[in-house]
């Protein structure tokens, strides 16, 4: 049985992780969103948190294809959250190793840290696990929780921030950290990615942090248009790695810039630093009011429907056009005038779709008439019925799947 948490309805556990867990749930529109719950000991924490709703607005400037964007964010209650796209797809860890197309995935992840670095944001936490693969093409997770909720209380209580293997050599030793170490991160992920095995070894993590250090990485079965790049990536001297910038030249990525021209805040009086606050992305931007989006998914199911039905009936009076002309025609006659119907409707609704609505109507009629002859002149009419069956047996299955 599903929950809600504040204006979100949680459907399934996705997972966990050292922060918190993270859930499917339904935004207010029925989107699907992912809702991570932080955990009760990073709760807990005022500072962690204070620092999180400060990061938080920059993390919302960060977006892209290749990144899962911070929708929204309630850091007050005893269940504080942030809410991220959705990605479908499977974590990098739990792919078929190695990754089959690696220029697309290095370019995708070339990509994302260019966007987070331009909107400053620092990851702290790129790894195999935080990268999810949907369709081929990387998208990264969880980018700058790591770096905001690192507080002493925080790792205290169980939470490791970062994973021995992919934090870079000055992360380990306590030195300052930049966007250099993500670098390191995305140099680390993709030896793992090349060739399936953990660049600095397996073993406790002290040992693994020490091989890092003092070693240099394994690439041996890295392709080699890439091993340069890595091990310049992979340096332990911090100012010797390549920038995002730099990263996306020489694998031949496009400059893009996702980041957002900033809107002009109102003026506020001085609050407590470390009061938590809660966020909710586009208030300075125009939103779609609840009427509005439910009119506009009311169109697109509709839309969906002309169209599907349109071509169900061109199948069908194709498939009759030559034993049972007579049938043919009175299945196109019943589908133009229920579209005609619908576009009287249509005529004389206020709606906001009143003309596009009109034009699909006359569309979707011209077209099933075009179509039904186009089908009737190219294929027997045993090859018609069949199709005609088949699509009947899939419309009733989706039907009652749905």
């Amino acid at each position: 049985m599903s929950e809600r948490l504040g204006p979100y309805e949680l459907l399934s556990r996705l997972g966990a992780g050292g922060f918190g867990e993270v859930h499917l749930a339904l935004d207010p529109e029925g989107r699907t969103v992912a809702v991570k719950v932080l955990h009760p000991h990073v709760a807990a924490d005022g500072v962690a948190l204070a620092r999180l709703a400060r990061e938080v607005e920059t993390m919302r400037m960060a977006g892209g294809p290749h990144i899962a964007e911070v929708l929204d964010a309630s850091l007050k209650g005893p269940r504080p959250y942030l809410v991220t796209r959705y990605v479908q797809g499977r974590p990098l860890s739990s792919v078929p190793l190695p990754v089959a197309d690696l220029r697309r995935l290095a370019s995708g992840l070339a990509d994302a840290l260019q966007a987070m670095h331009e909107a400053g944001v620092v990851h702290r936490d790129l790894k195999p696990a935080n990268v999810m693969m949907t369709e081929g093409e990387p998208v990264v997770i969880d980018f700058g929780i790591a770096s905001a909720l690192d507080s002493l209380s925080v790792t205290a209580s169980g939470a490791v921030v970062g994973t021995p293997g992919y934090l870079a050599p000055e992360v380990l030793e306590g030195r300052a950290v930049g966007v250099e170490a993500d670098v390191f991160a995305f140099g680390a992920t993709l030896a793992y990615a090349a060739t399936g095995r953990q660049p600095y070894g397996q073993g406790p993590a002290s040992a693994v942090a020490y091989r890092v250090v003092h070693h240099p990485p394994d690439l041996e079965g890295v392709p080699e248009w890439l091993e340069p790049l890595l091990r310049e990536c992979l340096s332990t001297d911090p100012a010797a790695r390549p920038t995002a910038a730099q990263i996306c030249a020489r694998l031949g990525v496009a400059p893009m810039s996702y980041v957002p021209r900033p809107v002009p805040a109102p003026a506020r009086q001085a609050t407590d630093e470390l009061d938590t606050r809660e966020w909710r992305p586009g208030k300075e931007r125009y939103r779609r009011s609840v009427e509005e989006s439910r009119a506009r998914h009311r169109e697109k199911v509709r839309r969906r429907w002309l169209i599907g039905s349109g071509l169900f009936v061109a199948l069908l009076a194709a498939a009759a056009r030559e034993p049972l002309p007579e049938v043919s025609l009175f299945l196109l006659a019943a589908y133009a005038l229920g579209v005609v119907a619908d576009g009287g409707v249509a005529l004389f609704s206020r709606g906001p779709f009143r003309r596009s609505r009109m034009v699909v109507d006359l569309v979707s009629v011209v077209g099933a008439v075009g179509l039904c002859f186009g089908l009737a002149a190219s294929f027997s009419t045993f090859t018609l019925a069949l199709f005609a069956g088949t699509a009947l047996v899939v419309g009733v299955v989706f039907l009652l799947s749905a």
